[in-house]
Formats: structure tokens, C-alpha cells, sequence
């Protein structure tokens, strides 16, 4: 898939539920079970953060048994060696907890959309200007909402703000409300040990939870 395409089916599932499911510590035995039940429960951009085991081998299982419908990517990619095996293994999103322009690049050239943390508006153009249309705020709840819209409001039009670190069901409303266009939700969604039932309930109340959000925000 080209990166245009998987741009495409990024927005298409941002869209339909703004959530990247984030499976820190997966294991790549359970991967499949964990991703199809998210899948099943609605929501479709499901990533691997790299400090989890066998990182790589979780991806390429991942990849290979839903990269047709899902968007499959990494998290915490900090160097382009990494960037190389990720794509290898069938990543097409990834996602770095800082600015590396050099990574940027290497991802774009790799045909991946990368996802790279920011914090300041400096750093937020920065990535802008490296390549990267996807920005993630990060550690989000450190900074709060209102950080968030008074950065959107400066930022090219054609950016999409993730939110990431201490953003869930329960504060999603607030964070549609300032601009926000997802989240990447960890914790709520998968810890190690949980299994696929488990993982299923708990996304469920997640789609619930933003597509009320989402509804009384329309209603305004």
C-alpha cells in the first residue's frame, strides 16, 4: 500500500472511532486475538509499542492477519534501524515519543506515516516541516486541553492532533471539544495478562464512551 493509501485508511478509521489502540507488552502468541477483538469491537489503527516483547514478531502477525483492514503500526520507535525492521514486518504507521526529523524521513521514505510526539509549538512545527501530518501531542495530560487548542489553532490545516498519555474514555469529550482529532489509548484498552474477551469488553465501553462524546458534541 502506497503511503497516500494508508493516509486514506488512517483518516477512514480516525473518522469512524478516533482511537489507536496501543497493546504495550503483547506478546506475539496472543497479538492476533487481542487485535481481532478490538477490531471486532470498532476500533481499526492498533499499534505495538517497541519496548514490548518480540516487538517486530507481534507487528508481522498483527500485519498479516488484519494490515487488509486495519491500519497496523509501532510506538516508541526511537531509531532508523528500528524504522527499517518495522516496515519489514509490515508497520504502516509509526509512532515516536519525540521530534526526530531524520526518523521522520526515514519513515516517509520507508511508506510509513509517521506519528512523532511533541510537546511545544516548536516542536509541533518542526515535525510539520520534516513531513509529518500526524501530530502527537505527548505526555498529553501533562499539558491538558486547553495546550492542545491553542496549539491546533496555529497549525497547518492539514494537520491531524492525536492525544496520547492519561486520555481515555472519561475525559474524551473535553478533548473533542478542543480540536483533538484521536487519542492513542493504552492502558484502558490492554495491560498484560488481560485476554481477548477482556480486551473486547473494555474497548466496547471505550466506542461507547467517545461516540457519546461525539454525538452531544454535534448537539452544541
Amino acid at each position: 500500500m502506497t503511503h497516500k493509501g494508508t493516509k486514506t485508511k488512517f483518516d477512514y478509521w480516525l473518522n469512524k472511532m478516533p482511537v489507536v489502540a496501543i497493546l504495550r507488552g503483547i506478546r506475539p502468541e496472543e497479538v492476533v486475538a487481542i487485535g481481532c477483538a478490538i477490531h471486532a469491537a470498532g476500533v481499526g489503527i492498533i499499534e505495538v509499542p517497541l519496548n514490548s516483547p518480540q516487538p517486530f514478531a507481534s507487528i508481522k502477525n498483527l500485519s498479516d492477519a488484519l494490515g487488509d483492514e486495519c491500519v497496523i503500526g509501532c510506538g516508541t520507535l526511537v531509531n532508523k534501524t528500528d524504522a527499517k525492521r518495522v516496515a519489514e514486518a509490515g508497520a504502516k504507521i509509526a509512532v515516536t515519543p519525540n521530534v526526530n526529523p531524520a526518523i521522520i524521513k526515514k519513515c516517509i521514505k520507508l511508506g510509513m506515516l509517521p506519528a512523532p510526539g511533541w510537546a511545544t509549538p516548536s516542536e509541533a512545527f518542526a515535525a510539520y516541516k520534516a513531513g509529518a501530518k500526524i501530530l502527537k501531542m505527548f505526555p498529553a495530560a501533562t499539558y491538558g486541553a486547553g495546550h492542545a487548542k491553542a496549539v491546533a489553532a496555529v497549525l497547518p490545516d492539514d494537520v491531524t492532533m492525536l492525544a496520547v498519555g492519561g486520555v481515555g474514555a472519561n475525559n474524551a469529550a473535553e478533548w473533542l471539544a478542543a480540536g483533538i482529532d484521536g487519542f492513542g489509548i493504552g492502558s484502558e484498552i490492554y495491560t498484560p495478562g488481560l485476554n481477548a474477551e477482556e480486551v473486547s469488553e473494555r474497548t466496547q465501553i471505550i466506542v461507547n464512551s467517545i461516540n457519546l462524546a461525539k454525538q452531544n458534541l454535534r448537539n452544541i
